[in-house]
């Protein structure tokens, strides 16, 4: 079955998804606009046409409006970096302009040389000469620690209220944390920018969960991003097949590994099957698997108006870039681009100039622009 024939919903989105106009598609051609990049994770946009990215390795780097890839800032705290752990998502606050304050998370070992490690998420500032990070702190830290360089999940979205959401994989080999609301795999976790848990989170007053907890039954979330009227969209990882999208609501259980449209490895069912009452339904998925990285919606017309609203997402098992156009509640198509490029595509953002921006996922990895041609 393909996967626009696999489409489900279980929440309908708000008006921004009406019928989208039809037109030619618009031509585009891949434009570096820097090169050299250890593996790079996340890029974020800085004044002046400057970007900071992060390196899975464990650095992070301010790169100049003309590609010139700035040194390792000094002040990134030590990293677990190994498998899928490091340095990975980073996110300028709503009020950069002023505070100049960033949030990024990584893997981050055990205190005192101990064994473990899991997902945390700081704070810092950047320095005025963007040469180091200044009063770095690390606001959450996942629960608990265990020997894993497996599923960290780990990207970030501000919301308009100002809090974050963070998602958190669940480790893999702790795949039944998932259902369990006494730790943090497999979550959606939800904390002001101090750290504190907001008074309307959906556990707070709940006995035995963990009060950060916003929604759970995730596997490996690694793609997040608000729609343009606001709500959070999301993305995991399947195990092989069945990659999803979903709108994580307060509160809600999101099936891993109960229920999932994909199988074991190898092959064999996994779970209960694709449906279980009190547990949500993906928005959509992919069978077979794309590995899906990056996500973004395009609120600018830079490419014509047919692709203004679509949701882009980035896939590391093909190098392609995918376009859904998202109409009535549903993804009503979806449009592979990129196809041949050969790289595995990272992270995709809308920069400050309505363009997107991809990372690729290499020892030589690049920053690149969609330039419409």
């Amino acid at each position: 079955m393909t996967a626009q024939a696999c489409a489900a919903i279980s929440l309908v989105a708000g008006g921004w998804s009406a019928a989208l106009a039809q037109s030619a598609a618009p031509a585009v051609a891949l434009t570096p606009v820097a090169t050299g990049l250890a593996n790079p994770w996340a890029v974020a946009f800085l004044p002046d046409g400057q970007f900071l990215v992060t390196e899975r390795p464990g650095r992070m780097r301010v790169i100049q409006a003309t590609g010139q890839v700035g040194p390792a800032l000094d002040g990134v705290p030590q990293v677990a970096a190994g498998g899928q752990g490091g340095l990975l998502d980073v996110v300028t606050d709503a009020d950069f302009a002023r505070n100049r304050r960033i949030f990024f998370c990584f893997s981050e070992p055990a205190a005192g040389g101990g064994s473990g490690n899991s997902t945390a998420l700081a704070r810092a500032t950047l320095a005025a000469d963007a040469r180091s990070l200044q009063d770095v702190k690390v606001i959450f830290s996942q629960r608990p620690k265990v020997d894993s360089s497996l599923h960290f999940g780990c990207r970030i979205v501000q919301a308009p209220d100002g809090n974050l959401l963070l998602t958190l994989g669940e480790r893999f080999h702790r795949k039944d944390d998932a259902q369990k609301l006494d730790n943090h795999h497999g979550k959606i976790v939800r904390i002001t920018p101090d750290g504190a848990v907001p008074a309307d989170n959906p556990f707070r007053q709940r006995q035995g969960a963990l009060p950060e907890i916003w929604s759970y039954g995730h596997r490996n979330p690694q793609g997040a991003t608000l729609a343009p009227d606001g709500t959070l969209w999301m993305h995991e990882h399947g195990p092989q097949g069945g990659d999803e999208i979903n709108l994580p609501q307060p509160g809600r259980n999101y099936g891993w590994p109960v229920i999932t449209y994909g199988e074991n490895y190898g092959g064999g069912k996994l779970g209960e099957g694709t449906a279980k009452a009190g547990m949500e339904q993906p928005l959509h998925y992919w069978v077979p698997s794309i590995a899906p990285s990056g996500m973004a919606f395009l609120t600018s017309t830079r490419y014509g108006d047919s692709w203004k609203g679509s949701l882009f997402v980035g896939s590391l098992k093909f190098g392609t870039l995918h376009r859904l156009e998202v109409a009535q509640g549903k993804v009503q198509r979806e449009e592979k681009l990129l196809q041949g490029n050969g790289e595995r595509i990272r992270d995709v953002r809308q920069g400050p100039d309505g363009l997107l921006y991809l990372l690729t996922d290499s020892p030589n990895g690049r920053l690149l622009r969609l330039q419409p041609s």
